[in-house]
C-alpha cells in the first residue's frame, strides 16, 4: 500500500512538471509572436494613436482647410482680372488622409501584427467607411458654392472606384462621381491627370499630403530627403499648395528605406532609427 502511494505522488509530480513545462512553452510562443508583432507594427502605434487621439491633429486640419478657403478667395480674385478667361476654374485635391480618413485601416494592421498589403487595404477601400477629416466638407462645399468643381486624384486604384464613389457621396462630398474622380490606373504618378484636367481648367489650389500631390518633382527625395526641392519651391506652399499632416506614411517613408519596400521589418527598423538625427 505504501508503495502504491508514493507511485502515485511521483506521477502527480511527473505530470504536474509536465503541465507547467508545456504552459512555460506555450508563454514563451505567446512572447516571441508579441515580439514579432510589436517588431512589424510598432513604428505605427504612435502616428496612428496622434492621427486619431490627438487634437492637434483636429485643429491642424480645421487651420489648413480655413487657410485653403482664404487661398482659393485670393487665387480666385487673381484670376478674375485677367483679360482673358476662358476655362472654368477648380481645384485639384487627393484623397487619403487629405480629405478622408483611414487610420482605422492602420489600426487593424497594428492589432493584427501585419503590414500595409494589396489585399488587405481593398478590403478597407470595399468597406466603404472611410470618414470626412476636420473641415474637409466644409471647404469643398465652400468651392462649389463658388462655382468652383472639385477633382479627386488619388493613387487608389482605378478598380476601386465604385468604392471610392460611393464612400464619399456617403459622406456627402459635392462632385463625387466619376467625372471626377482620377484614380490610379497604370503608375502613381499624377503628372498626366492632373494635365488631363489642366486642359479644360484653370486649377488654382492643390491639397494632399504627399509632395507628389503636387508636382513629380518631389517624386526624387535623393540623400536629403527632398528638403531642398522644397527649399526651391517654398513660395508654392500656402500659396498653391496646402499640405496636410501624414506621421503614419507617404513619400518620405519610402526616402528613409531608399525606396526599397522588399527589406525586411528588422532592416526598416534600424534604418528608421540609423536615420534620426542625434
Amino acid at each position: 500500500m505504501k508503495n502504491i502511494l508514493i507511485l502515485s505522488i511521483a506521477t502527480f509530480l511527473f505530470l504536474t512538471s509536465c503541465c507547467k513545462e508545456k504552459e512555460e512553452k506555450v508563454e514563451k510562443i505567446i512572447i516571441n509572436n508579441s515580439a514579432d508583432t510589436l517588431l512589424k507594427s510598432e513604428h505605427l502605434v504612435m502616428a496612428t494613436l496622434w492621427f486619431q487621439k490627438s487634437a492637434e491633429m483636429q485643429a491642424i486640419y480645421y487651420q489648413n482647410f480655413k487657410f485653403a478657403k482664404m487661398m482659393l478667395d485670393e487665387n480666385f480674385k487673381k484670376d478674375r482680372f485677367k483679360i482673358k478667361k476662358t476655362k472654368p476654374k477648380a481645384v485639384i485635391t487627393d484623397i487619403d488622409e487629405t480629405i478622408l480618413d483611414n487610420s482605422p485601416y492602420n489600426a487593424g494592421l497594428i492589432e493584427k501584427g501585419e503590414s500595409y498589403n494589396k489585399e488587405s487595404w481593398a478590403a478597407w477601400v470595399n468597406e466603404k467607411r472611410a470618414e470626412a477629416l476636420p473641415g474637409a466638407l466644409d471647404f469643398c462645399n465652400y468651392a462649389k458654392e463658388k462655382g468652383i468643381e472639385i477633382f479627386y486624384v488619388s493613387n487608389r486604384s482605378a478598380d476601386r472606384i465604385d468604392a471610392t464613389v460611393e464612400n464619399m457621396v456617403n459622406e456627402g462630398f459635392p462632385f463625387a462621381d466619376k467625372e471626377h474622380m482620377y484614380l490610379k490606373a497604370e503608375t502613381s504618378n499624377k503628372t498626366d491627370r492632373r494635365n488631363n484636367i489642366l486642359e479644360n481648367y484653370d486649377v488654382i489650389l492643390l491639397l494632399g499630403d504627399n509632395l507628389r500631390d503636387f508636382d513629380e518633382i518631389f517624386g526624387n527625395r535623393g540623400e536629403d530627403f527632398g528638403f531642398n526641392i522644397v527649399d526651391k519651391n517654398k513660395d508654392k506652399f500656402g500659396t498653391n499648395f496646402i499640405v496636410f499632416p501624414n506621421p503614419i506614411y507617404g513619400e518620405w517613408e519610402k526616402a528613409v528605406y531608399k525606396g526599397d519596400f522588399s527589406i525586411s521589418d528588422e532592416g526598416k527598423r534600424k534604418m528608421r532609427v540609423d536615420a534620426l538625427d542625434k
